[in-house]
Parts: C-alpha cells; structure tokens; sequence
C-alpha cells in the first residue's frame, strides 16, 4: 500500500519532468494545505518567483470559493506584471475541486493555459 503523500510525490515528479516555466511562459504551481491555497509563478530558467498569490488574509466562503478568489488575484497580478499565458503545475494534485477552481478564474481573470 503506497501512502497518500508518496503517490503524490511520484505524480509531482512524473509531471516535472514534462513541463519548465520560463520568463515569457512561467510555471504556474498549486499547493495546498487543509487551511489554505497559494499560487507562485515561477521561472525555472533564472529560479526566481515572478508572482505568488496565497489565501492568508481573504474571508469569508468555502474552500472553493477562497480557491477562485486566489486564481482571480494570481492572474491580476501576472497581467500587471506583463504575464498572459503560463504552464500549469497541478503540483500532484488531481485537477478537481480547489485546484480546478483555481486554475479556471485564472483563466477567467485572463491567463492562457
């Protein structure tokens, strides 16, 4: 039986392997804990964070709601910044619930994924 933090870890590598954010096209990567949810946009290339967005701070709503808030924030924040489109990092994560309310007010907010 293979426990839940290692199966992520080994989706989280296999998923690495495939996708680098550069400065024109940044990684964008997910974490979350059972408190809250933070994005960074991340240039792999030069190492750097370009853009971070974290639910610390917000109020109010379900962990869904706080996630789309965090999305709409990130993607505000990566269009003052001069970033359209990025390489989405679902970070091990399966693309349901809080990650995929992230990732679709980022896009509503205006980012290319």
């Amino acid at each position: 039986m293979i426990s839940k933090i290692a199966r992520r870890n080994k989706i989280k590598t296999r998923i690495r392997g495939k996708i680098s954010g550069t400065a024109e096209r940044p990684r964008m990567t997910v974490f979350r804990s059972n408190k809250g949810i933070y994005v960074q946009l991340i240039d792999d290339l030069a190492g750097k964070t370009l853009v971070s967005a974290s639910s610390k701070g917000l109020e109010g709503g379900t962990k869904i709601e706080v996630a789309a808030k965090v999305g709409a924030e990130a993607a505000k924040k990566a269009l003052e910044a001069g970033i359209s489109s990025v390489v989405f990092d679902r970070n091990g994560y399966l693309f349901h619930g809080r990650v995929k309310s992230l990732a679709d007010a980022a896009r509503e907010g205006g980012l290319k994924f």
